[in-house]
């Protein structure tokens, strides 16, 4: 089980269950989405009495997320999902890139924890694990104290000095806020460079998705990330925020790059009115 994520729901489960044991209850964690990872893309190189004993690899997350732009998507394309090689990026306080080949998670950026990956609005995504080691001996940094700053300090946040949240940082660069344009920049080089090693596990690629806070409603990032996958044959997009769903790309683009917003409650309802048998409307 995921560690950080399914324990607690399962103890709040385990709750809910104690005070309404007349109902149903239906839990969809995020990792569900992600759990037919191909083998190659869950595991780690690690010895195998790790991973066997402690259960080690790699879980994904931002599920229902996914889920939800997926048909989103497929819907907006008028092309059937399973037809479909997707590539996506959901942008908020977490983020995470994913590849989707027939609707089927096939690869993506978080692993054993929500902190793997590309940079984040608080959290480091992915360091060299050898520099963690460094700091950990010889007491330079407690455990608690690279914790903390691994989850909470880094990220946008470490990189600005003063804010997580890219509306802040992007008027800040405007205004000449040098530590702002780094940390934009820095974000933008690692989401791309997520988005592009995902691409490896399709066989094509017919269209990129935003989705997130950061994805759905922050145009000049996704222009930087896009800058960067030109050669995925992704082009720059060429509108900005938009009131629905739909491409920002150019018409006739040769990958449309399609912005959704993210409704992972209506998803988690979709979810369990499916596992409850019953339509969904």
């Amino acid at each position: 089980l995921a560690p950080l994520h399914l324990p607690p729901a399962l103890a709040l489960l385990e709750a809910a269950r104690e005070q309404l044991p007349a109902v149903p209850h239906v839990l969809c964690p995020d990792t569900a989405f992600h759990a037919e990872l191909p083998e190659e893309a869950a595991t780690y190189a690690l010895p195998r009495e790790w991973r066997e004993r402690h259960g080690l690899r790699r879980y994904g997350f931002h599920g229902l997320s996914y889920a939800w732009a997926a048909d989103r998507t497929a819907e907006l394309l008028g092309r059937p999902l399973a037809e479909l090689e997707l590539l996506m990026a959901h942008l908020g306080g977490g983020c995470s890139a994913c590849a989707l080949s027939g609707g089927r998670s096939v690869d993506t950026s978080m692993g054993f924890t929500p902190l793997e990956g590309m940079p984040m609005s608080k959290r480091s995504g992915s360091v060299d694990p050898g520099m963690l080691t460094w700091l950990l001996a010889e007491g330079r940094l407690t455990l608690d104290e690279l914790r903390e700053g691994l989850e909470r300090r880094s990220g946008l946040l470490g990189l600005s000095g003063s804010s997580g949240d890219t509306r802040d940082l992007v008027a800040a660069e405007r205004d000449g806020d040098r530590d702002a344009g780094l940390a934009l920049r820095v974000f933008a080089h690692g989401v791309a460079r997520e988005i592009a090693a995902a691409a490896t596990s399709l066989p094509r690629v017919d269209a990129l998705v935003f989705t997130g806070e950061i994805g759905w409603d922050q145009p000049e990032v996704r222009e930087a990330v896009c800058r960067r996958l030109g050669p995925l044959g992704i082009e720059p997009p060429a509108l900005g925020n938009r009131r629905d769903d739909g491409p920002v790309s150019a018409e006739g683009a040769a990958v449309p790059v399609l912005v959704v917003q993210v409704r992972e409650e209506l998803q988690l309802a979709r979810e369990c009115l499916r596992m409850l048998g019953e339509e969904d409307p």
